[in-house]
């Protein structure tokens, strides 16, 4: 094999034979594929562009895809394994349904689409429409977010509709919102180079998003200054000027106490807060009584710490702040989103180059999935669903009456608690895991015990399937056309590389057959993902989440668009705001008052440990996926209870020792890993796992009252260790 470029090899030196590179004259050494596809990586929210190698219908490799200009090759041990899963011996072939004694046994696809059609209709003609729910995922493209939106309320016309980026984004979109009047992180992420501090808040960036870290080490090396708060010395956070070592559940208060600062220093611009936001003195009174050293008392932070974050963000001349899940898997999530950007306006440091603001998406279109009508209180281009204009329109796109569109149903977890109050007697479930994913999940597995049917459309068994009685074998990321929207607002390709195996069907050719025997063919008429794209750009014109200038065709062109991009001569809009202009109703940024208040679980001699949760490198999400490949198994292979070496002989917890975690909703085993780069207060487990390996057996079901996010992040607990070391 010819020498590589330099570049090539530092990937292959840091990735390892899984890494596949052809040279200009061919494939030595193995045969050569049959095509190589450009498209993007199927985990996290910044869809890293990849090539797959294609040799007889299966990926068998992949090539770094240098020139797109996000990641430019780069990769995690997510990405770089990511293709093995196409090939993996789980994979569902068939249709299954339940028999008693037998478990699932494979069925053809009319028995299995009779018996969930049949289903469906027998319930809602005995119980009503809204008896008849839908739980959906940001794993999926934006055609098919906007497809399962469509299907729920024209085909099932139920108005129980929700998606599993409720456990995600929507604090932050919330908050965006109500700040600016819109959602989406106001700048791409190569602005980032030349701010001269960056703060991270509340987000695991070199484990969980590790091609971003990139863009803030080139800051780095530029002289930045780099601020992180996590209650957790994070690895990015051990290169970091400043760590803010925060008491979970605590981030407003820190928040709130440095905008204190920044105003009684005289370090925030008063040019910007008065002619282009409001709500600033209403947000200043909030905080009026937030000293340093009360906010040390609160978050646990030295206030010397706090104040040197709060000059350092005072007197940039540029800066970024970037937050994630550790701000806003909170009750007041919501309110900690609207705290940061409360910093970042008092500052004026917004719609210019190198200063900005930006929400990470840890789903694969956690940008996107929220944007076109798969959330409950949302239709196509972020448009309000009690909002009477914006019905109808959408219902004027759709072909319906508006009196025939659904209202706002319940949220994700509220779903949950309706099964158990029996208003929902039936489910459909795409891309989502809420066994392992919801907290509380024991609740959750009765409340799935109690469904009078369920059918699941996944391509894995995963734990929540396996209470289905129909299960439909559908897609992967690499198997159907569409688009997805990076955490940085770009509209990027998705291409087929391959088709379904066996008897698995396209989700896309699933839903379409649902809505076709339910009555509705002639309004999902499509003959192809770009056909469905075409008409969510149709849906979302005039929408704050507008594409209806961003075609097929211009993505190709240009890598990806950024929306909103409302005409087919318009760029796109990489960076949001330059105009001043904000897409509130007075076209002004709004601060907004966030004072301090309690978690909604808190501390007390019974339960005297805070338990947070998270990922870790290896794993994504419900860990469906990654749990079934075995060099990242190998990485991380079960969760461990990271604990601080005082807190562990405070109880006597040795190395690698079970330790049983007691909480208000019951008791786990973990092993002990004891560590100094956690809180002596606080202890994390990671959340990728099932069963008795599931740290949301633990978790509160405590929701945000804006987002209906569930407090994720705090959680009171009890330490008790067996004496058994794990294995032995």
């Amino acid at each position: 094999m010819s020498k590589l470029p330099v570049s090539q090899e530092a990937l292959i030196q840091q990735y390892g034979p899984h890494l596949h590179y052809a040279p200009q004259e061919g494939y030595t050494g193995r045969d050569e594929p049959d095509k190589v596809v450009e498209t993007h990586c199927c985990f996290c929210g910044m869809q890293c562009g990849i090539k797959l190698l294609v040799k007889e219908n299966k990926v068998v490799g992949f090539e770094p895809w240098m020139e797109f200009p996000f990641n430019e090759g780069r990769l995690c041990p997510k990405g770089v394994q990511r293709y093995l899963q196409n090939n993996h011996p789980d994979r569902l072939l068939d249709p299954l349904r339940r028999v008693e004694g037998k478990g699932f046994v494979p069925v053809g696809w009319d028995e299995a689409m009779d018996t969930t059609v049949s289903s469906i209709q027998h319930i809602q003609s005995k119980y009503g429409k809204d008896a008849f729910a839908v739980l959906s995922g940001v794993s999926l493209t934006n055609e098919k977010s906007y497809l399962m939106g469509k299907f729920a309320r024209v085909a099932l016309k139920t108005k129980n509709l929700d998606y599993n980026g409720r456990l995600c984004m929507v604090s932050a979109g919330a908050g965006n919102k109500k700040a600016f009047g819109l959602d989406r992180g106001s700048n791409n992420y190569s602005d980032l180079k030349h701010a001269e501090v960056i703060m991270v808040c509340g987000a695991n960036v070199s484990e969980t998003f590790p091609t971003l870290t990139y863009w803030i080490w080139q800051a780095r090396d530029l002289g930045a200054k780099l601020v992180v708060v996590d209650p957790r010395l994070i690895p990015l956070a051990r290169t970091a000027d400043l760590h803010l070592d925060i008491r979970p559940g605590t981030d407003s208060a820190l928040y709130g106490a440095m905008l204190k600062y920044l105003v009684d220093n005289n370090l925030v611009d008063q040019d910007f807060i008065r002619e282009h936001t409001s709500g600033f003195d209403a947000a200043i009174d909030i905080v009026k009584d937030y000293t340093l050293e009360w906010a040390e008392s609160i978050t646990g932070i030295a206030k010397e710490k706090i104040k040197q974050a709060a000059q350092w963000w005072g007197t940039a001349k540029t800066s970024f702040l970037l937050h994630a899940r550790g701000i806003e898997h909170h009750s007041k999530g919501v309110e900690n989103v609207m705290a940061c950007i409360n910093l970042v306006l008092a500052t004026g440091r917004i719609g210019k180059p190198y200063c900005g603001y930006a929400t990470i998406t840890g789903q694969g279109n956690g940008q996107g999935g929220r944007e076109h009508g798969h959330k409950c209180d949302q239709l196509p281009g972020n448009r309000d669903i009690n909002n009477p204009e914006h019905r109808k329109y959408i219902a004027d796109v759709w072909g319906i009456e508006l009196s025939e569109l659904p209202m706002q149903g319940y949220t994700a977890y509220e779903l949950i608690e309706a099964i158990h109050r029996g208003e929902v007697k039936g489910l459909l479930s795409i891309c989502f895991n809420p066994l392992v994913s919801l907290p509380n999940n024991n609740y959750v597995r009765e409340a799935l015990e109690k469904l009078e049917f369920y059918v699941a459309i996944d391509f894995f068994l995963n734990e929540t399937a396996r209470h289905a009685d129909i299960i439909l074998a559908g897609s992967l990321h690499e198997e159907e056309e569409g688009t997805v929207t990076t955490a940085e607002g770009r509209v990027t390709r998705i291409r087929q590389a391959v088709t379904p195996p066996g008897n698995a069907r396209t989700d896309t050719a699933i839903i379409l057959e649902l809505a076709a025997r339910l009555g509705a063919a002639d309004k999902f008429s499509y003959q192809s993902s770009e056909d469905i794209f075409n008409e969510l750009r149709i849906a979302s014109k005039g929408g704050t989440a507008d594409y209806y200038g961003i075609t097929y065709e211009k993505i190709e062109k240009n890598m990806g668009v950024f929306w909103p991009c409302p005409t087919l001569e318009h760029p796109g809009t990489p960076r949001l705001w330059e105009d001043r202009k904000f897409a509130t109703a007075d076209g002004k940024a709004h601060f907004n008052p966030t004072p301090y208040r309690d978690p909604g679980e808190v501390t007390d001699d019974d339960y005297p440990v805070v338990l947070t949760t998270g990922r870790v490198v290896s794993q994504y999400l419900s860990g469906s996926q990654t749990r079934r490949i075995g060099k990242l198994v190998d990485q991380y292979p079960e969760p461990l209870l990271e604990i601080h070496p005082q807190l562990a002989a405070r109880y006597g917890i040795q190395q690698g020792e079970i330790v049983k975690v007691t909480t208000r909703r019951g008791a786990a085993e973990f092993p002990a890993n004891i560590v100094e780069t956690i809180r002596k207060d606080t202890v994390f487990i990671p959340y990728h796992w099932a069963g008795n390996k599931s740290a949301n057996q633990l978790t509160p079901g405590t929701l945000d009252p804006i987002s209906k996010i569930p407090e994720f992040k705090v959680c009171a607990c009890r330490l008790e260790p067996s004496g058994t070391i794990n294995g032995r």
